[in-house]
C-alpha cells in the first residue's frame, strides 16, 4: 500500500482508552493518529463513574477542571439493593486533592478527551474506520475509509494501539473470535431520566434475578439507570410482556418489579432520550497473544463486570500504563526488539493491575444475577455496612493509577532502558 501519511503511533478508537493515550504520547512529542468511526458527541452505554483515582490523571491530561464543572455532584455513598432492602454505607475515600468520584455522561467525557487530543497536534481521522492492516515488527500500514464515503487513506506507524471499545470485533489484534450466541450472554440497557427520586451523591448497585445494575445522577442533574441482563431472562421478560414493548421496557419492569430500591427511585422520572442498548458484554481477559508491534488498552485488553464500575478507570489507566512505558523510549520506536520485549513487559504489567479487578468483579457479579444468594448475606451487611466499602476499596476505587516508575519496577523488574 502506498503510504498517504507517516505518523509514529496509530490508535484504532478515540473513547477514553484511546484518547488517553494519544494524549499522553502527544504531550511527550510523539506524532500521533487516531482512527474514529463515530461522530462525537455520542451517547454510549456506560455507568458514567469516574474514580477518584482518576481525577489526578484527568488533572494531568488537562482536563480535570473542565470535567469536574460539568459533572454531577461528589460520589460519597455507596447502597445496595435487593427485594426490599437497602443498605447504604460509606464510600471509601481518597487520599488525594478530590476525595471522591464523580459521574459525567460519555457524551462530554469522550468530547473533551478528544477535543484535548486535537489541541495537542494529534491528527484524528473521524468518521474513518479501518479497513485492512498490514504490518509486523518493523512497521504498519493501515487504510482507513472514511464512513458514507469513497475517500481512503493508508497511514504508516511503526506502533498500532488497539483501543475498540466493548461489543465491537477488533480486525486488528490476534486472537478475537466470534462468539456465538449463548442464553446467558449479558446484555446492556441504559436511560436518562429526570426527576427521579435518587438522592446526589449515592451510587446504588442493585440485583434482580438474572442481571445486575446501577444508577448514579451525573451531570445536569440527570439520572443514569443502566444494567445488564441475562439474554434467557430477558426472553422470558419479553414473552411476559404485552405486544410490541420495547425489550429495554420489558426488562426494567423485570428490574423494577424484582428490587422495590429501583421502583421507588424512579417513581415519577420522566425519561430523557431513548433507550440505549448494547451487548453481549465480553468480561474476561483478552491480553492474549497480539500482532507484532499491536498494543491493546481498555476492554480491547481485558473488561471486567460493570457491576463494579471499573471500565473507565481500566481505560484510562491501561491508556496510562502503554504510554508511561512508551514515551520515554521514543529513539525505540523503530527497534523491532525493543518493541518485542515492551508488548511482553506490558502484558505483564497490565495484568498485575487489572487480572484482580476483573475477577473480583466476576464473583460479585455471579452473586447480584442470583439474589438468593444475596440473601445469605444481606443479614451481615445490615448489621456491618462497612463490608460495602471494603467491597468498593477491594474493586480498587481509590487505588493509585499506575505510573511507569511503580509499574515497571514492581511488575517486571528493572525498567527498560
Amino acid at each position: 500500500m502506498l503510504v498517504d501519511a507517516d505518523f509514529d503511533v496509530m490508535i484504532v478508537g478515540a473513547g477514553p482508552a484511546g484518547s488517553t493515550a494519544a494524549i499522553m504520547l502527544a504531550q511527550a512529542g510523539w506524532r500521533v493518529a487516531v482512527i474514529e468511526k463515530q461522530n462525537f458527541p455520542r451517547r454510549k452505554v456506560c455507568g458514567e463513574c469516574i474514580a477518584p483515582s482518576n481525577l489526578p490523571l484527568l488533572d494531568a491530561m488537562g482536563i480535570g477542571e473542565a470535567v469536574r464543572l460539568l459533572a454531577g455532584p461528589p460520589l460519597r455513598c455507596i447502597a445496595l439493593m435487593v427485594g426490599d432492602q437497602t443498605i447504604h454505607a460509606d464510600f471509601p475515600r481518597y487520599e488525594g486533592l478530590h476525595s471522591w468520584g464523580v459521574a459525567l455522561g460519555r457524551e462530554y467525557l469522550d468530547t473533551l478527551l478528544l477535543d484535548q487530543a486535537k489541541k495537542l497536534g494529534v491528527s484524528v481521522f473521524q468518521p474513518w474506520t479501518a479497513t485492512k492492516l498490514q504490518g509486523d515488527w518493523h512497521g504498519h500500514r493501515c487504510r482507513v475509509k472514511k464512513i458514507h464515503s469513497h475517500d481512503t487513506m493508508v497511514l504508516a506507524a511503526p506502533i498500532l494501539i488497539d483501543a475498540h471499545g466493548s461489543w465491537e470485533q477488533s480486525k486488528i489484534s490476534d486472537g478475537e473470535q466470534a462468539r456465538r450466541v449463548r442464553e446467558d450472554d449479558l446484555l446492556a440497557f441504559k436511560a436518562n431520566f429526570t426527576q427521579g427520586g435518587l438522592d446526589t451523591g449515592v451510587l446504588p448497585v442493585f440485583a434482580f434475578p438474572g442481571g445486575y445494575g446501577g444508577m448514579v445522577v451525573g451531570d445536569h442533574a440527570t439520572t443514569t439507570l443502566a444494567f445488564c441482563i441475562r439474554r434467557d431472562r430477558l426472553t422470558r421478560c419479553r414473552r411476559s410482556s404485552r405486544a410490541g414493548m420495547l425489550a429495554a421496557e420489558a426488562a426494567l419492569n423485570h428490574v423494577a418489579g424484582s428490587c422495590l430500591g429501583v421502583h421507588a427511585m424512579l417513581k415519577g422520572a420522566q425519561r430523557n432520550g431513548t433507550w440505549l442498548a448494547a451487548g453481549p458484554l465480553r468480561p474476561g481477559i483478552h491480553m492474549g497473544r497480539q500482532a507484532p508491534g499491536v498494543f491493546v488498552v481498555g476492554n480491547a485488553a481485558g473488561e471486567a463486570h460493570p457491576i463494579i464500575g471499573e471500565g473507565m478507570s481500566m481505560a484510562f489507566q491501561s491508556a496510562a500504563l502503554l504510554a508511561s512505558m512508551l514515551a520515554p523510549h521514543f529513539a525505540k520506536r523503530n527497534d523491532a526488539t525493543f518493541l518485542h520485549t515492551l508488548q511482553r513487559d506490558y502484558a505483564r504489567a497490565w495484568r498485575a493491575h487489572f487480572v484482580s479487578r476483573i475477577r473480583l468483579a466476576a464473583v460479585f457479579a455471579q452473586v447480584a444475577m442470583r439474589p438468593e444468594w444475596v440473601g445469605w448475606i444481606l443479614p451481615l451487611l445490615k448489621r456491618y455496612p462497612q463490608l460495602l466499602t471494603q467491597a468498593a476499596r477491594w474493586s480498587d476505587k481509590v487505588r493509585d493509577a499506575p505510573t511507569i516508575a511503580s509499574t515497571m519496577m514492581s511488575a517486571v523488574g528493572d525498567p527498560i532502558s
